[in-house]
């Protein structure tokens, strides 16, 4: 069997970059243990309101963390808990969120905070709000009739 020149050097390179591709992979999954975010929290969905910290969703200020705030946001059918909260410019909040019913989106218009809730697994994100003004949050994964009209509202004051 004779094979062309140009046929075996793109063998070559699809094999040898199949195997670079594969070997970082690896590497990144077994030695440095990255792994996907939604396997390290869990929660019973059925038991998200007498849970901590959901049973008192909202802002709470806390000491002795990297963070200034956490923001604990409970997602239901068609509806943020709570539905609009007050943050200060320039603090470093941990975004902390779950859903109760189906799988919702998580996405802070003009922000890069943007998360999948899915129930059973706890999503969280750490930023800091640089600029005052309202930051729009909307559901951006289709969760039933009335998805459209999905939101809530972070303000953040001076």
């Amino acid at each position: 069997m004779h094979i062309h020149k140009f046929e075996k050097i793109w063998l070559i390179f699809g094999i040898t970059t199949l195997i670079v591709f594969l070997s970082v992979i690896g590497v990144s999954a077994f030695y440095l243990g990255n792994q996907p975010p939604s396997c390290l929290a869990t929660i019973n969905p059925e038991k998200v309101d007498t849970t901590a910290p959901f049973d008192e969703p909202g802002l709470k200020k806390v000491e002795g963390k990297e963070w200034d705030y956490e923001l604990v946001f409970v997602a239901s059918a068609f509806a943020y808990n709570p539905g609009q909260v007050e943050v200060p410019k320039g603090a470093k909040v941990k975004v902390i969120a779950t859903t109760k019913d189906v799988i919702h989106g998580f996405q802070v218009a003009g922000t890069n905070i943007n998360m999948m809730l899915e129930p059973g697994y706890i999503s969280e994100y750490v930023t800091t709000f640089d600029k005052a003004g309202d930051y729009l949050i909307v559901c951006n994964e289709y969760c039933g009739v009335g998805h459209h009209m999905m939101s809530s509202k972070i303000k953040v004051v001076e």
